[in-house]
């Protein structure tokens, strides 16, 4: 007689405790899933992977224990109805040989992708199982759902689960822990449950560091606010040990320590697309200070303390770095590369430079920054002066710019990103030159924002992912493969991801859990009342439009990889794209309507003039040829002139007219010391409406064309973008996140009347000095860019201390 014996566990499933109350307590949900990490590691040890583990096979007894069960499925069931596949109860979908690939094993919500796609698996597959259960413990809904087995399998072979569904309380290490076990990725997944293990338990060894710091409250809501003060002095008494731990050595390894920052309610750390390089974060060298980017200025926070204050002076900044002492915070804004003591006072400009860039403070106090996208690297002293040129760009191997400069600490050699061909991530690539011999060599293909430790190794980013190689600094070469060491970083649109790492071991990120921030965007009415309509367009990644003359079709440039000009048919709803060559920005309808003319890389080097068929019937042609980055503006209304400006490393912006007839040789219409950009025709083509930084910030004038004759001043208080009304009565501009107008009269003469203001908001702006909005025909209504959360990172900042030691153990040295 055969017969089976089994165990019989009391308690219910933590399948019918989700249907019946919900989300499980943190607390709570952490405990469960340690045992069933426990329980997963001992199986795996045994060869034993359980292909099937979900809410419904998971019991815990009235004792508080925690059971896996049906492991080892070996034999067909029926096939599931309809109305299970939602639930986690769902049937187990099986085929004869379970070891095999081709088959499909599993329940559908918790499949692995390699196991949807019946391909073979190992214990990776039990990882993601476990992620899913996690997730769905702490939201008390599954991470991939859908109205049938396919709709789910859809869900989980391209879809990602929806992580604002995880409460606020949620730590840190426990969100990036279900990144990495929801890697679709197999290789990128987590591989060990005993590690995560050791990480929900470390997590729950750290109480205080899922708590978001709060802010002492009013005093008459002090009694009841008690639990949550407490909270915060512990976060900022585990912040304040930076200093101490920084600066003394113990004798035994430090443990390694991860905690949140929480800003205040009033604080939002964020981007608004005003230029590359948008560091949201930035430690000082010693780790005892934090400057984060939050309303669109800089705050300076130290470690030991619970409050930040604003850097005054520092609106619109971007690129942040420390000097070595770490008294000084450099960065860049308004066309200059600035500084400002971190003591107080106002900020002093060191140099001009045109585009928003990235810098490096070395230790003989020179500063080494990228200046633009169109040049090589530039250094200048600390103190301010003129830049001179220190890496030039290798044009012949096809590189177009360079960027992330690095001094590495004994001031002899410069670690660099080069962008080659079209500038994608792809063509990135980490080189390093010696200063004193000249000897360059490239080090790490696809990589960007390098980071030299002490621990002799060398961090960098591919997309919102963090690696490590070791680095040997007197052979200037990498001595060992790279290994990801942090997952889950937040990336912006310009392809920056947000972490920072000091010289003491600290480490403060940004948390993206994959989602990455691309800056998606929506394109918007607004008419002259501040009145927001949509357009109807899907949201994506835009920047730079163009209203064609007819208004019912725009050009707008989507900064996604690759970067290309699409046109979009208001009425129809319709997105096309119109290039497919480099690196494509800024379109210019011609008068007609008929051509696009449009800034590209497609011929290698700089971005120079090309024109093509709205309609995409054509190729693109070439119309200029230079070393310099040049991006159109504006065409007079006969057609036979386009305004463009050109970006000279060291010369900032010069406005050119190309005559599109004839020889097509570009002449100059301004070329000065000072940055002008944004040359736009008038209706009548007699004037040209530009923006200008002569008088020491940006203001709107207008002067005669072809000239010469004297110029008008447009805006009283900043100014910049203008764009003419069609009926050249009115000239729009905008200061900050002001759209202003003013009443001009053209002929006979030039006259213009006192700006006003027709409605405030914040809608994207371009520090590439091009109109970011059109007006239409009747100048009522402006279609503007409208960015999906302003390009916000939300409030919250890790914070992990003695990083390094990590580090050590997970990417060894050899030292």
């Amino acid at each position: 007689t055969h017969y089976l014996v089994m165990e019989m566990v009391p308690g219910d499933t933590l399948a019918e405790r989700i249907q019946h109350d919900g989300a499980v307590p943190i607390e709570e949900a952490l405990g469960i899933c340690t045992q069933i990490a426990e329980a997963l590691e001992h199986a795996h040890e045994k060869g034993v992977i359980h292909r099937d583990l979900k809410p419904a096979n998971v019991k815990v007894t009235p004792e508080g224990k925690v059971k896996v069960l049906d492991f080892g499925l070996a034999k067909a069931f029926a096939e599931p109805s309809a109305s299970d596949v939602v639930d986690s109860q769902s049937p187990t979908l099986m085929t004869a040989s379970p070891t095999m690939p081709g088959v499909i094993l599993g329940t559908a919500a918790y499949m692995s992708p390699e196991q949807a796609r019946g391909k073979a698996v190992d214990k990776r597959t039990d990882i993601w199982a476990f992620g899913c259960v996690l997730y769905e413990l702490l939201t008390g809904k599954q991470a991939f759902q859908g109205e049938s087995v396919t709709d789910i399998l859809a869900k989980i072979l391209e879809g990602t689960p929806y992580w604002q569904a995880l409460p606020e309380r949620t730590p840190a290490i426990i969100r990036s822990l279900l990144y990495r076990c929801l890697q679709k990725d197999v290789t990128r997944r987590s591989r060990d449950a005993a590690e995560i293990r050791l990480q929900i338990e470390e997590a729950q060894a750290a109480p205080a560091s899922i708590v978001p710091a709060a802010t002492i409250p009013a005093r008459s809501g002090w009694r009841r606010a008690m639990p949550l003060v407490l909270a915060s002095l512990v976060v900022g008494a585990i912040i304040a040990s930076i200093a101490n731990w920084s600066l003394r050595p113990a004798p035994t390894p430090r443990p390694v320590t991860r905690s949140a920052l929480t800003l205040p309610a009033t604080e939002q750390l964020g981007w608004r697309a005003t230029g590359q390089n948008a560091s949201l974060v930035t430690l000082s060298p010693d780790g005892t200070h934090l400057v984060y980017v939050a309303n669109q200025q800089l705050y300076l926070r130290p470690m030991d303390s619970l409050e930040a204050s604003p850097l005054s002076g520092t609106e619109g900044a971007s690129g942040t770095f420390f000097s070595p002492d770490g008294q000084w915070v450099g960065f860049f804004a308004d066309g200059k590369l600035k500084k400002v003591s971190i003591a107080g006072g106002p900020p002093l400009t060191l140099c001009d430079t045109p585009n928003p860039g990235n810098a490096s403070w070395g230790p003989d106090d020179t500063i080494v920054f990228a200046p633009n996208q169109g040049s090589g690297l530039f250094q200048v002293p600390a103190s301010g002066g003129t830049p001179q040129e220190l890496i030039t760009l290798n044009i012949e191997k096809g590189e177009n710019h360079l960027e992330d400069p690095l001094i590495l600490p004994d001031g002899k050699a410069v670690l660099f990103v080069a962008s080659i061909g079209g500038g994608t991530p792809a063509g990135h690539q980490i080189e390093v030159q010696s200063l004193e011999t000249d000897e360059r060599r490239v080090l790490i293909q696809g990589a960007a924002q390098p980071h030299y430790l002490p621990t002799g190794h060398l961090v960098y980013t591919g997309g919102g992912t963090l690696l490590a190689v070791p680095f040997d600094l007197a052979r200037l070469e990498v001595t060992g493969p790279p290994v990801t060491v942090l997952e889950g970083v937040m990336l912006l649109s310009d392809g920056t991801t947000q972490f920072s790492v000091s010289r003491s071991g600290s480490l403060v990120y940004v948390p993206g859990f994959g989602a990455g921030i691309r800056g998606e965007s929506t394109l918007v009415w607004v008419d002259r009342q501040g009145e927001v309509e949509p357009l109807g367009a899907p949201e994506r990644a835009y920047r730079n439009l163009a209203l064609s003359p007819d208004g019912r079709s725009l050009a707008v440039s989507i900064t996604e990889d690759p970067r290309d000009v699409w046109v979009f048919d208001i009425s129809r709803h319709t997105l096309t794209r119109l290039t497919f060559e480099g690196r494509n920005q800024h379109p210019t309808w011609t008068p007609d309507g008929r051509r696009i003319v449009f800034s590209s890389s497609r011929a290698g080097g700089q971005r120079n003039l090309f024109w093509k068929l709205a309609d995409g019937s054509s190729d693109a042609e070439r119309l200029t040829t230079s070393e310099n980055i040049q991006s159109p503006s504006s065409w007079s209304p006969d057609g036979q002139f386009l305004a463009f400006f050109e970006t000279h490393p060291t010369n900032n912006r010069d406005i050119w007219v190309l005559p599109i007839e004839g020889e097509r040789k570009p002449r100059p219409f301004l070329q000065t010391p000072f940055d002008e950009a944004g040359a736009v025709f008038s209706p009548d083509g007699r004037w040209l409406a530009y923006m200008s930084d002569e008088s020491g910030r940006l203001e709107v004038y207008v002067q005669p064309f072809p000239g010469p004759g004297g110029k008008w001043q447009i805006s009283t208080d900043g100014g910049e973008e203008p764009v003419w009304a069609r009926n050249g009565r009115e000239l729009f501009y905008r200061n900050g996140d002001r759209m202003m107008v003013v009443e001009v009269t053209t002929q006979p003469t030039f006259s213009a009347g006192s700006p006003e203001v027709l409605f405030e908001g914040q809608y994207q702006r371009n520090s590439s000095r091009v109109a970011n909005y059109n007006v239409t025909p009747d100048g009522q209504r402006i279609v503007m860019i409208q960015q999906s959360g302003s390009e916000s990172a939300g409030t919250q900042i890790n914070v992990v201390l003695n990083w390094f030691e990590e580090l050590k153990q997970r990417v060894p040295t050899g030292n």
